[in-house]
């Protein structure tokens, strides 16, 4: 059973910054595209951010793009969200996701197997 586990969320204030850590149980981590979803109250669960299984390529939506970065280490089977000039609209749930093998450019939440918990992301005004 693969397990994802988020931490490094919290209470931040607009214009601050968080990162966010998914340390992943699978053994051959280095070969799947990760992802990161949010979803805040009363919405449907939406694309941040995806990374490729090499870490070459990713990709944004468009609310995040440059504020956001997501980057991986594969030797620590480990992803990573840097989120900085954070907005009161950033305020969800976040959580990570393992997508396809070999993947890359995935921006669909069916295309992901296995999921966190979440991490609690709060942004005060």
């Amino acid at each position: 059973q693969v397990q994802l586990v988020e931490s490094g969320g919290g209470l931040v204030q607009a214009g601050g910054s968080l990162r966010l850590s998914c340390a992943a149980s699978l053994r051959t981590f280095s070969r799947y595209a990760m992802g990161w979803f949010r979803q805040a109250p009363g919405k449907e669960r939406e694309f941040v951010a995806t990374i490729s299984w090499s870490g070459s390529n990713t990709d944004y939506a468009d609310s995040v793009k440059g504020r956001f970065t997501i980057s991986r280490d594969n030797a620590k089977n480990t992803v990573y969200l840097q989120m900085n000039s954070l907005k009161p609209e950033d305020t969800a749930v976040y959580y990570c996701a393992v997508g396809p093998y070999y993947g890359s450019g995935h921006r669909q939440a069916r295309d992901y197997t296995y999921w966190g918990q979440g991490t609690q992301v709060t942004v005060s005004s």
